[in-house]
């Protein structure tokens, strides 16, 4: 079959897209835990958790935090840094506190229903054009194509370089099956999750192969990110099962409220470190040094019991620094 491009849109192309796509859809989806029912809440904690992160640092975070809150009620019933707790570990954390919010305007504004209409979606804390479009298709049915990262590479593989902006949702629309738009729409995300890989393309797996226009030739535009390099130490001051910890500060522009090992300062670096770890963060790189012993006297913290340490709100670096150094 000859490769189509964007004009040969039409309704046999159409046909044969959506049912290719679903018929391997069936075959190939993976078993993964937000798929069981279409539950909205599940379904919209999974999207919130998906967004910037893959799905396998995902999994048991998900599973955690439905065990904590359960029900949107719950969720919205809990206090932010019980949330923040529970979060810790998936970093952006304004997305943990967005989710929070909406979650009050859902139990307060539609008495605990999740709304399933896209205007009602989109009015809440943190939801946008994506999240929105995924909920009310994959819980709700409702005819709405959604475009992340994976829709936008898989349409620009098979449409050539003509796609660009609202001419992805356009096309994503047009293909969109009326008569299974959530699965569909989990398709086209799995497909490029699994098959139409940036780099390296599984072709001669994809249902669609014969409708590409590319054959998985399409350069990715190439996105250079020069990565900061910072060097850190923190004290790990460890006495009668407890740890003394330091909390951000509320106004802070980076996890703000979040607890974490009191940083030492340059002049207190001498020492040898009792162990260094890498972390990164965006665009830094830090190389951490781990000191054990009494933590300056300058931070203001406070002691907290090695069992209650996992309640607390912790940086995705402290959690790092304490299960390196076997404390959680």
């Amino acid at each position: 079959m000859r490769p189509v491009n964007r004009q040969k849109l039409d309704g046999l192309t159409t046909r044969r897209w959506r049912q290719r796509l679903l018929s391997w859809y069936d075959r190939n989806r993976r078993d993964l835990p937000w798929r069981q029912d279409r539950d909205p809440y599940r379904v919209w904690i999974s999207e919130i958790m998906l967004q910037q992160t893959r799905v396998s640092a995902v999994l048991e975070h998900y599973r955690r935090f439905l065990r904590r809150f359960p029900t949107v009620q719950k969720l919205a019933a809990a206090r932010e840094p019980a949330v923040l707790a529970a979060w810790s570990g998936l970093g952006y954390y304004r997305r943990a506190r967005m989710m929070h919010a909406a979650a009050k305007v859902i139990v307060k504004q539609h008495g605990g229903r999740f709304p399933g209409g896209i205007v009602e979606l989109r009015s809440l804390p943190g939801v946008g054009r994506y999240t929105a479009a995924a909920i009310s298709s994959i819980a709700f049915d409702a005819p709405a194509a959604v475009v992340d990262g994976n829709v936008e590479r898989v349409l620009g593989r098979v449409f050539g370089p003509g796609l660009a902006g609202e001419s992805f949702w356009q096309t994503a629309e047009a293909l969109l099956s009326h008569k299974r738009p959530g699965d569909f729409n989990q398709a086209m995300m799995e497909l490029g999750a699994t098959v139409c890989l940036p780099r390296q393309p599984r072709c001669s797996t994809c249902p669609v192969f014969g409708l590409c226009a590319t054959r998985g030739h399409l350069e990715q535009p190439k996105k250079v990110i020069h990565q900061k390099q910072r060097d850190i130490c923190y004290a790990l001051d460890h006495r009668n099962s407890s740890v003394f910890l330091v909390q951000r500060p509320k106004h802070s522009s980076l996890m703000p409220g979040m607890w974490e090992l009191p940083e030492i300062p340059a002049t207190n670096r001498s020492s040898p470190a009792s162990f260094t770890l890498r972390h990164s963060i965006t665009v830094t790189d830090y190389t951490v040094r781990v000191m054990r012993g009494p933590a300056p006297v300058l931070n203001q913290g406070r002691w907290v019991a090695r069992k209650n340490i996992l309640m607390l709100p912790l940086t995705g670096l402290t959690r790092k620094i304490l299960r390196q150094a076997h404390v959680i």
